[in-house]
Order: structure tokens, then C-alpha cells, then sequence
């Protein structure tokens, strides 16, 4: 077991007094059998009135709302775990979805719903195919399947961090040969659902106190990656930038069907066009 403190700090800077409207906070580490949240402290300036509710997902979001015009916003989140995650999991996949293709209950259909449907357009079956090519028997192994799929995605798509908003369609990734980790997530995740699997993205942090993972930036960055859900066994982590399953270096904050859905902090201000300057995030994930 590890104990964690994690600091996270996002600020806004304006050139000119805006108005501030409503900021969607997810910062909360998501709690699990793997993870205990010991506390959590979120400080906002200015001074917002904040409140707390859970979405769809289960995900704890946080609401700040202003009363005062600013230049500046700075949203401070600091929050203390422990991690008991082991590094080589083994999964208790329930017999009837060992081998792929195989059918999720009635019942689980349903509940995953949307998880289990491709969400990005696909004309000319370009991700179809690709994800086709690694399903070389039928029936086959499913996590074997889902394990070639996480690591081959690096054999074409090489990591490249982007600082800028935004992410790539799992068919713009796979043409332009290169893509940040939340675009390796999004491309496994659409391409598993393409074969019928449930899955759903995760944002959090990826701790890295030896500084030898792809996708960090020191010993703690935030991080993106994926859950695919198998009778069973339930949610199992696959980190394609690190080609890893499991989340023995995975925090968990937020989970979604898009990953617009999990965006750590998300907002708006009313103001001239030009008074934005820009945004920076620090973040620090010490054991």
C-alpha cells in the first residue's frame, strides 16, 4: 500500500475584469476496494460558493460559482490516499466471455448502453479494419484480444504530449501516426467497442517517482487511459500509451463516456474577446 498527496493547481489569467460563470470541478480522486481517499481540500479564488453532486457516472463533481469580477482564477485541490493496487492483477473473467466473440447479459447490455456503441464516425471503415486485423481466430482469447489491442496501438501510433484543448477522432490518430494519451485512450476505447465491448474513458493521475513512464511529466502528471468491462471480472484498467493493464500507477479521478465528460476543471466567463490570456496547470503526485 501507498499513501499519496496530490496537488493540483489550475489558473485562468484575463487581461481585463470578466465576469466568472459556474466552473465544473472534477478533482476528487474516485474511491474504490484499490483506493481510500484519506481528504480532500479545494480552495478557489476569488471566493466562489461551491457544491458538490454525484453525475451519471458516480463521479463526485464540484460546482463554484462567483459573485465577483476577476483577472485572475486559481483552483487549488490537494488531496491525500492510499493506493493498494498489485502490479500483475489477475482478472476472474466469468466463463462465458473467456473466449471472444462472446454475448453480455441482457441485463448488462442495457446498463452499458451507450459504453458499448461506437461514438466517432468511421466512413470508410478505416478503424474497422485496423482493429479487425487483431482478432486472428474466432473464437479467440478475450483478454489476450484485449491485451494485443492495448499494446499494438504504439506499433502504429507513436506518443506525443499536446498542450492544447482538445482531442483527435481515433481515425485522425491513426492517419497522422501520433497522438497525446488521451488520444491512445480514446482510439483503444472506440476501437474495442467496434467489436462490442463496453468501454468508458478515466482521467486522473499517473504517479511515476522513477520518471521512466510514457506520458509523465516528472514523478506525477494528470493522466488518461481506459476501462473495458468483462462479465465477472468488472472494469479492468488498459493504459495503451503505457501499454499496461491494471492501475498500479493509475489514480482515478473521473470515469465517462467522452472524454469531455471528465475534463478535470471546465468553465466560461463573460467578457471582452480578447481578455483571455491563458491557462496553466501545476501538478505534483508525491508518496
Amino acid at each position: 500500500m501507498i499513501k499519496f498527496r496530490i496537488s493540483h493547481r489550475t489558473t485562468y489569467r484575463y487581461g481585463k475584469l470578466v465576469s466568472l460563470r459556474p466552473h465544473r470541478l472534477m478533482l476528487r480522486p474516485r474511491e474504490s476496494r484499490e483506493l481510500r481517499l484519506l481528504s480532500m481540500e479545494l480552495s478557489v479564488k476569488p471566493h466562489a460558493f461551491v457544491t458538490w453532486a454525484q453525475d451519471v457516472a458516480g463521479n463526485m463533481v464540484a460546482t463554484a460559482t462567483f459573485q465577483s469580477m476577476a483577472e485572475r482564477l486559481i483552483i487549488d485541490s490537494v488531496a491525500e490516499l492510499e493506493l493498494d493496487a498489485v502490479a500483475w492483477p489477475v482478472f476472474d473473467v466469468a466463463a462465458s466471455a473467456i473466449f471472444y466473440p462472446f454475448r453480455y447479459s441482457d441485463d448488462e447490455w442495457t446498463d452499458l448502453g451507450a459504453l458499448a456503441i461506437p461514438q466517432h464516425p468511421d466512413p470508410t471503415r478505416r478503424l474497422r479494419e485496423w482493429v479487425q486485423a487483431f482478432v486472428r481466430s474466432n473464437p479467440t482469447d478475450t483478454l489476450s484480444l484485449l491485451k494485443d489491442i492495448n499494446a499494438g496501438i504504439l506499433a502504429w501510433v507513436s506518443y506525443q504530449g499536446r498542450d492544447e484543448e482538445g482531442t483527435q477522432s481515433p481515425v485522425q490518430t491513426l492517419e497522422r501516426g501520433w497522438g497525446s494519451c488521451r488520444d491512445l485512450a480514446v482510439l483503444f476505447i472506440e476501437a474495442v467497442r467496434t467489436l462490442g465491448f463496453g468501454a468508458r474513458i478515466v482521467s486522473g493521475y499517473l504517479h511515476n517517482p522513477a520518471q521512466d513512464i510514457v506520458g509523465s511529466d516528472g514523478a506525477g502528471t494528470t493522466h488518461a487511459w481506459a476501462e473495458v468491462y468483462l462479465s465477472g471480472a468488472g472494469w479492468i484498467t488498459f493504459d495503451p500509451t503505457n501499454r499496461s493493464v491494471g492501475g498500479v500507477n493509475l489514480i482515478p479521478v473521473a470515469v465517462g463516456r467522452d472524454i469531455r465528460q471528465v475534463t478535470p476543471v471546465a468553465g466560461s466567463f463573460v467578457g471582452m474577446s480578447d481578455a483571455f490570456l491563458g491557462m496553466s496547470v501545476e501538478v505534483r503526485v508525491v508518496s
